[in-house]
């Protein structure tokens, strides 16, 4: 699937869903950025990436590779970055 360039700044974000049984492969080459997913049977899941490396506004493709048994759809879209949560502090701790 091919996606078009975004602007400086933007996050690349790509959601995959997925049913069926086995392990797929997520790949965006024109950042060098792949993951694996597990997939369960009779279970649709849903996976949420966002990637800021250097070079994510530019145009690219995303592959999936997956067994037969898995059904899948795939969305890739631009947005603003998260923010990073910070770490949750223990109000026990002294």
């Amino acid at each position: 699937m091919e996606f078009r360039a975004g602007k400086k700044g933007q996050a690349l974000i790509v959601a995959v869903r997925c049913q069926g049984g086995g392990k797929m492969k997520v790949e965006v080459p024109s950042v060098h950025v792949s993951f694996p997913l597990e997939c369960v049977a009779n279970e649709v899941s849903t996976t949420y990436n966002q990637v800021m490396v250097t070079g994510v506004e530019r145009s690219g493709t995303v592959s999936v590779t997956a067994p037969t048994a898995v059904h899948w759809s795939l969305t890739v879209g631009r947005g603003e970055p998260a923010q990073e949560e910070s770490p949750d502090t223990d109000a026990d701790a002294a």
